[in-house]
């Protein structure tokens, strides 16, 4: 700065002097690029890379899960995330909010990770498929993953898990006594004879059907990402288990891994396949960042609970009853409703068996009936024998994490019958309880003489002043009882101890 000015004559200037004007220039584009942007560090500024977006998947699969994996994905995609990492610790969930999942996971623009974690977590059932369908797969030591055969619901005989025999044609129908033990079975059948036994019963043919359809499933997202496929179809028609080294091994996953930077330090350089061809994956070192559900996600979550839907129609109904049965409060009516159509939105995600949902129902309302009508236990007794039976049918208990705890059921069904018991006591106490109101209570009521003039003769009785007649002579302050009414008029009786009641001796 000092050789580009001078100071002749007592003041400082910026003209004279040989190679002012091109050191004047340059000052001038120094200035200028000092200003751009980028140009004010010591090097070009780079924009970071878009951190690695990390979703958690805790729990059962249900409704709540897909909306926040769904969601998320979307995020990512419109964030320009590099890579999606979704953590499982699972039991397995609904087949509807599973197959939600994997369809966002295989449609999603941004390669996905599933991951197994933290040590000691399982990707069991469901949670199975959405490990197939990841564009890569990885776990932490000691986690497994595996067990992946459906489970029915609501499919009558209530053997849902029963292993299925090899398909095979119908066995024929017992045969006649005269029947020889040796003759061949393709031998012509007469008329005469009954036809062969029918195919096996529907609930048998249901599961056959689901555990086919799931295995073609998971083979197909095994094929997608070339991952062991016949593995993958003995974990759904056997439930077979296998823990992360031994999946590594089986080429079920493709790492093993302690940590997430671990994870991605592993994955760095691999190839994926997606949607639009081939992607090589470039991630060490990159940041993470969670992305935790939202306060909409975790309503959700608490509303699709099995046992919190309950408790919410139980509520909604109750309220509902005692709104009616007494109108003009109105925080019973409100809040029932209210719950009521929480529990409706709830049931409505989740797989309910309808029979179960009336018993229920029906059971609430006779044990309400229990408390309107004299009927000495018998609507409450079968009220609750009713709801029992629909707590126990309305949710498969084999569905992880969908079954009603039978703590919570048998909890409920002895508050009800505690609120019948105290209900029915409380009448038969304001049964029993002497009237203190109305006509009946004057009868043997007690009241004082307040004055007396010829033939008017008023009581005191309850602070209310009555004309009366008596059989005898009455006096100013003498005790009396009311022995009956006659319009406005009250007969009375001199109380024996009117006289000691004015402090007289008799």
């Amino acid at each position: 700065m000092k050789a580009l000015f001078s100071r002749p004559a007592g003041r400082w200037s910026i003209v004279g002097g040989r190679g002012t004007w091109p050191r004047l220039l340059c000052l001038l584009v120094l200035l200028a690029m000092s200003g751009l942007p980028g140009m004010a560090g010591s090097g070009p500024d780079v924009a970071p890379a878009a951190p690695v977006i990390v979703l958690t998947v805790q729990d059962a699969i249900g409704p709540a899960s897909a909306d926040y994996v769904v969601r998320s994905l979307q995020h990512a995609r419109d964030q320009g995330a590099p890579l999606v990492v979704l953590r499982i610790d699972t039991p397995g969930g609904l087949d509807s909010a599973m197959r939600q999942i994997v369809q966002a996971i295989l449609a999603s623009p941004v390669p996905v990770v599933s991951y197994v974690s933290p040590q000691g977590a399982r990707a069991a059932s469901a949670g199975t498929y959405i490990l197939y369908a990841s564009h890569l797969a990885a776990m932490s030591p000691a986690t497994t993953l595996g067990a992946a055969t459906p489970v029915s619901i609501g499919l009558p005989g209530g053997t849902p898990n029963r292993p299925e025999p090899p398909p095979s044609l119908p066995a024929p129908a017992a045969a006649p006594a005269s029947k020889p033990a040796s003759e061949p079975p393709s031998r012509p059948v007469p008329a005469s004879e009954p036809p062969p036994a029918a195919a096996p019963l529907a609930g048998d043919a249901m599961k056959t059907k689901q555990v086919n359809d799931a295995a073609a499933f998971i083979r197909g997202l095994a094929q997608q990402h070339g991952r062991n496929a016949e593995w993958a179809e003995r974990a759904v028609r056997e439930a077979v288990t296998l823990t992360a080294s031994e999946a590594l091994r089986e080429k079920v996953i493709d790492a093993v891994a302690a940590d997430l930077p671990d994870l991605l330090s592993q994955i760095d350089g691999r190839s994926v396949q997606m949607q639009s061809g081939r992607l090589t994956l470039a991630t060490r070192g990159l940041e993470t960042r969670e992305v935790l559900p939202d306060a909409r996600h975790r309503l959700l979550s608490v509303i699709a609970n099995p046992s919190f839907a309950l408790i919410l129609m139980m509520i909604g109904i109750y309220g509902l009853i005692f709104e009616f049965s007494s109108p003009g409060f109105g925080v019973p009516g409100t809040v029932g409703a209210i719950c009521l159509l929480l529990a409706m939105f709830a049931l409505q995600m989740l797989p309910v068996n309808y029979a179960g949902l009336a018993l229920i129902v029906l059971g609430i309302g006779l044990m309400a009936a229990e408390l309107l009508t004299p009927t000495f236990g018998v609507l409450g007794v079968g009220g609750v024998a009713a709801f029992i039976a629909g707590g126990l049918l309305l949710f498969d208990r084999d569905v992880p994490g969908l079954g009603v705890p039978l703590p919570l059921l048998f909890g409920l069904a002895a508050s009800s019958a505690a609120l019948i018991l105290l209900g029915g006591s409380m009448a038969l106490r304001a049964r029993r309880a002497p009237v203190v109101s109305g006509r009946e209570e004057m009868i043997g009521a007690s009241g004082e003489i307040a004055s007396v003039d010829g033939d008017e003769v008023w009581v005191q009785v309850h602070g209310e002043r009555w004309r009366v007649r008596a059989s005898g002579p009455l006096r100013a302050g003498q005790h009396v009882r009311i022995s009956a009414i006659d319009g406005l008029t009250l007969e009375v009786q001199a109380n024996d101890d009117s006289s000691s009641a004015k402090g007289e001796t008799p």
